[in-house]
């Protein structure tokens, strides 16, 4: 019952939120159900083992660490929402309320999916709640990259439906396994057909690469990530491609039970390299901050798919990958839209020296800078010296070397346009008054709270969260390093 509600909960108040008329109340629908979602998988936490529909609906390891970021992410972006609505009217109206709590139970679907159909349903609702929130600004450029989102997206849900009816060809009739339910996937793989079984992983990753913005598949990525509102360019790097990293995750279990990680190795290794070199030369001299994030997040998907390929270490640090860099990429995108709002403008040259205007949101900024870089003590410093010492320990120092490249090029990158923006001498605009550089606490606490978890990460992992990480790596054929 407490999965299904789960899902419920938001649709609930999806639907509620459209009903009402008026703005604030609507606010308060935002609010109240994304606390009310967060108190729901805090429960989830104490009592594992809960299940709906024959186990259709489940929460394991993995899963429920990627509900957990949602839900997080999902309550600093209402906090933060709050903020925006109060400084500006929304286009969009109730919709826009609506499609944001639509897809917290896309989202939530997809992390509770035992099913890899149902799966496939929630990864394609989470495509149709984000659509009309890209289209924000209802311009040129926005309706551009809507449907060039909506094109991409859809061809690779479309690879992802094919790789489903591929595994469920490759599944024998067996009178005590159910049909592409995850579970008996992994126990039955041996007994898969292996030429089948290949075919579906292909498209599996073609598909949900697409959708994390693996290169040269995320062409969509830049342009959706530059013209949506920042708020939901946090749920789309944060959480959006999270769940893809999952949905990938469940065809890797099946592969690897099977045995066919030689197959899959070379596969995720150069969507991985080639992710991170196009990342990293995009990156310098990027001019759009907003464009500069969305290659950062085509770099951080490209070390996921990397974790994967590399057995042991590798696999818990992909894990501990998805967490923190979800969390992170929130409260990038969150704490630069403070600056683009100051600024009038996400252009780099136009947001020049906004430490002055804009304090707590710049040095936010430069915390989260650290933190994506992979720098010690943030939680992403765990997740990629894991990536590391599983490539060391498979005895590839060529991968090394060829992942520390775009890497080092990378922040490079991002550290000289994110530092200019908060450092270079600028005086403040002569037509803001000094009450309008006070920010809203609304606008800084989602980020600033986001920030301080994926530190807490690098510094100390609860036991319940850490035996969920090991259990994840596991279920993918890894250990703790």
């Amino acid at each position: 019952m407490l999965t299904l509600l789960l899902i419920l909960l938001p649709a609930i108040g999806a639907a509620a939120a459209y009903a009402v008329a008026n703005g604030a109340r609507r606010v308060r629908v935002l609010l109240v159900t994304a606390a009310a979602h967060l108190v729901l998988v805090a429960a989830l936490w104490t009592r594992p083992g809960q299940s709906a529909f024959d186990g259709w609906l489940s929460a394991d390891a993995f899963g429920l660490v990627v509900l957990s970021l949602v839900s997080v992410l999902f309550a600093a972006v209402a906090a933060y929402a709050v903020g925006v609505l109060s400084l500006e009217k929304q286009r969009g109206g109730r919709g826009f309320v609506s499609c944001l709590l639509a897809f917290l139970a896309a989202t939530s679907l997809v992390a509770l999916s035992q099913h890899l159909a149902l799966l496939w349903i929630g990864m394609e609702a989470t495509t149709l709640a984000v659509a009309p929130l890209i289209f924000h600004r209802r311009d040129r450029r926005s309706l551009e990259a809507v449907w060039k989102y909506l094109v991409l997206s859809s061809v690779g849900i479309a690879f992802v439906l094919l790789a489903v009816f591929l595994l469920a060809t490759a599944q024998a009739p067996a009178a005590a396994q159910r049909p592409l339910m995850l579970v008996d996937l992994r126990h039955g793989a041996a007994a898969l057909d292996p030429r089948w079984l290949r075919a579906s992983y292909v498209f599996a990753l073609i598909g949900f690469g697409t959708k994390m913005g693996l290169a040269p598949l995320h062409t969509w990525k830049p342009d959706t990530y530059g013209e949506a509102p920042e708020l939901v360019g946090a749920l789309m790097a944060g959480g959006l491609t999270a769940c893809a990293f999952l949905g990938l995750a469940r065809f890797t279990e099946v592969a690897v039970a099977a045995g066919l990680l030689p197959f899959i190795r070379p596969l995720l290794v150069v969507f991985g390299l080639f992710s991170l070199f196009v990342s990293a030369a995009f990156m310098i001299g990027q001019a759009d901050v907003k464009r500069l994030l969305a290659y950062s997040s085509v770099e951080q998907m490209g070390l996921l798919v990397l974790g994967l390929s590399v057995a042991g270490a590798g696999n818990y640090g992909s894990v501990v990958l998805t967490l923190s860099n979800g969390l992170i990429k929130g409260a990038l995108f969150l704490a630069v839209g403070n600056l683009a709002r100051a600024a009038g403008s996400s252009v780099a040259a136009e947001m020049r020296g906004l430490l002055r205007r804009r304090r707590a949101s710049a040095v936010l900024v430069v915390a989260a800078l650290f933190a994506v870089t992979g720098a010690p003590p943030f939680g992403l410093f765990v997740g990629v010296y894991a990536i590391f010492r599983g490539i060391i320990g498979a005895h590839q120092p060529w991968l090394a070397v060829a992942v520390a490249l775009p890497l080092s090029i990378a922040f490079v990158g991002i550290a000289a346009m994110l530092l200019e923006i908060v450092y270079a001498d600028a005086a403040p605009a002569a037509d803001e008054p000094a009450r309008a550089r006070r920010e809203s606490a609304w606008l800084v606490a989602g980020p600033a709270v986001l920030t301080a978890l994926v530190l807490m990460l690098g510094l100390y992992l609860p036991p319940p969260l850490r035996a969920a990480l090991d259990q994840a790596a596991a279920a993918l054929g890894g250990s703790t390093p």
